[in-house]
């Protein structure tokens, strides 16, 4: 199956070959249910006034201690809230990968990055058991309170895998589940506990983790073999 990369001014199209197999998606994954996927029409809550103060992601994009040339990807990255900002810290030099799997998500991600000039941000319409990334293409992969959404994770996290450069990372971002003061619907939230054995059971080691945000966890994770 071939796919393509698109610019802010082209569209991105992906055609499922019919010899593809797509494997059934899951409703439970060791011991946990699985979360539906927010709809596009909910994009306003993502750029809420509030979710600065709620989730400092401020802070977050900090720990990522991103650096100009890098080439990184904000998986489920909804309509750009964190590719934005992180398009500014790797440069014009570096590249972000904005994914989503709906393309409505991306059209608005393309509509906020024209206006706000930065031309070093490219959209690509992933699968829900494929995020569409060439192999050893990019240094960091980010999911923002998105892997707990996912119904392909083995899928998913080995197309990940493959498409990390050497030294590469994967970062979680999740709502905490240890903490009810988080005012999150428990399936929207996962314990630290439960991220890492889903890691482990998908070949993934954890290198770094900071636990300094409001409500979730920064979870940092590199491939074990």
């Amino acid at each position: 199956m071939k796919t393509a990369w698109c610019s802010l001014a082209a569209a991105f199209v992906v055609a499922v070959s019919p010899a593809e197999e797509i494997p059934q998606p899951l409703a439970e994954y060791l011991g946990r249910t699985i979360a539906t996927t927010m709809h596009w029409k909910g994009a306003g809550w993502l750029i809420r006034a509030t979710r600065e103060r709620e989730e400092n992601a401020a802070k977050m994009l900090e720990e990522l201690r991103l650096v100009e040339g890098m080439r990184v990807c904000d998986l489920g990255c909804g309509n750009g809230y964190h590719v934005l900002p992180m398009a500014r810290k790797v440069g014009k030099s570096g590249q972000v990968i904005g994914a989503d799997i709906q393309k409505e998500m991306l059209q608005m991600l393309e509509a906020r990055a024209k206006g706000e000039g930065l031309e070093n941000i490219q959209t690509v319409l992933s699968l829900p058991h494929d995020p569409k990334l060439p192999e050893s293409s990019v240094d960091l992969v980010l999911m923002v309170d998105v892997y707990h959404e996912v119904n392909y994770p083995v899928q998913l996290l080995a197309g990940i895998k493959k498409a990390l450069r050497p030294g590469g990372r994967v970062v979680l971002v999740e709502y905490r589940a240890e903490d009810p003061t988080v005012p999150i619907k428990p399936l929207h939230k996962m314990s630290k506990e439960q991220i890492h054995k889903e890691m482990v059971a998908n070949g993934f080691k954890l290198s770094r983790a900071y636990e300094g945000l409001p409500w979730q966890h920064l979870l940092f994770y590199a491939p074990s073999k």
